[in-house]
């Protein structure tokens, strides 16, 4: 083997390394327990996983009201332990039939995946929602009304959508409605600052571009924190509980370059 062959022989198999790793997923959740994620419950210092609202249930994250007297604006997040940039977020969801009738009742069969989270660290005791974006999950409500999911939330944030600054809190996504008992699969494929997709079993739903801090919704956040017009290159990931109980499994992630 001459030297020619040697050397295009470990580019190739170098190229091959690099395209495995590039396809490499890394499961977020493990099916058994939740130690590489935090708790933020609105009301409550972070950690702190109020009547154990988040749980692992047969392989599955569970947002669990069993234990609730009420709702009392326990908006809360379970975070991620570590923040990423440029990503494709792969996930699957379905509603259970539990909801605290003293929420508000936009979270009837409403869920979601917030992203670009500021750190759970820096979010306060009372503040409600992080400032972050939020793929919004929806499932039917009345028999035959349109109730699209994989949408956009916008609480303390903002996006470019249709090449113009939205003023809307949310966006919603082009996706048929779904019944709440069963599977669905989102995908959310982030380019830091530049570009959000969204898609539903596999379809793509809705994008956008340039999230960036600034708007309203969220509220009793360190001023700090909130430098409108910022651009969100990466921050953390967030399953929410708002109310609605909803099942999670099959997290897994794949870093983009």
């Amino acid at each position: 083997m001459n030297k020619l062959t040697i050397v295009l022989s470990l580019a190739i198999l170098l190229f091959s390394c690099k395209k495995m790793n590039n396809d490499d997923w890394e499961i977020l959740f493990n099916g058994k327990d939740l130690n590489d994620w935090t708790v933020k419950i609105h009301h409550h210092d972070l950690g702190d996983n109020y009547a154990n609202t988040f749980r692992v249930n047969e392989g599955k994250i569970q947002v669990n009201y069993d234990d609730y007297d009420g709702f009392n604006e326990r908006y809360g997040h379970l975070f991620y332990n570590k923040p990423f940039s440029s990503y494709h977020l792969k996930f699957e969801y379905k509603f259970t039939d539990q909801w605290l009738e003293d929420a508000p009742g936009y979270t009837y069969r409403n869920s979601g995946i917030m992203f670009h989270s500021q750190d759970p660290r820096t979010i306060l005791k009372d503040q409600d929602w992080p400032i972050s974006v939020e793929y919004q999950m929806l499932a039917e409500e009345k028999e035959g009304a349109l109730r699209p999911t994989g949408n956009m939330c916008s609480p303390g944030t903002e996006v470019i959508y249709n090449g113009e600054m939205d003023p809307r809190h949310c966006i919603n996504s082009s996706s048929k409605t779904y019944k709440w008992n069963v599977w669905v699969k989102g995908d959310l494929i982030v380019y830091k600052d530049s570009l959000v997709i969204h898609k539903v079993n596999g379809e793509e739903v809705l994008r956008y571009t340039k999230p960036q801090i600034g708007g309203g919704v969220a509220n009793r956040f360190d001023p700090s924190i909130k430098t409108d017009g910022k651009l969100l290159t990466g921050g953390y990931i967030g399953l929410q509980s708002e109310g609605q109980g909803i099942e999670f499994k099959e997290i897994k992630i794949r870093v983009l370059d």
